[in-house]
């Protein structure tokens, strides 16, 4: 799923934190607190699904979806992965599910979850947009199977 964002970058850095970037060609850089909510957000998604969620931010290349794709597969167990991929430089969101993923986020429920990111962003919140569409991506995983069963 692609989604074109429709909302102004957003820029943390600082006068003190902004010569520092070791990646100038960004608009964005996280504060520890900012970071902390983003690490918490992604352990907490995977912890309630069972499923391992993941989360890039940075530039996509031409071929967004491709370049998702590509990451996604590289990381450990794709077919219960979820990768969510951020670029907010080029305006673009990519949700990439695994087989076993995809069975408990259907295309729908990701269209929301980047409808909601896409309007945190636009409000000029990267990290709570990236919170928010994790939260929601989480709930309609469900929890895992296994958990069910008593």
């Amino acid at each position: 799923m692609t989604r074109v964002l429709d909302a102004e970058p957003h820029d943390s850095g600082t006068v003190d934190t902004a010569p520092n970037r070791a990646d100038q060609g960004y608009d964005t850089i996280f504060s520890y607190r900012e970071l902390a909510r983003l690490d918490e957000a992604l352990t907490m998604s995977s912890r309630e699904t069972g499923l391992r969620f993941t989360l890039y931010i940075g530039d996509l290349g031409p071929r967004t979806r491709i370049r998702a794709e590509e990451l996604h597969a590289r990381g450990g167990d794709p077919v219960d992965s979820v990768l969510l991929a951020v670029s907010p430089g080029q305006r673009v969101i990519e949700v990439v599910t695994g087989a076993s993923a995809a069975r408990r986020l259907p295309d729908r429920a990701c269209a929301l979850a980047v409808l909601s990111m896409t309007n945190s962003f636009a409000a000029g919140d990267l990290v709570g947009g990236i919170v928010n569409g994790l939260r929601q991506l989480s709930d309609q995983a469900g929890h895992p199977h296994s958990a069910r069963r008593h």
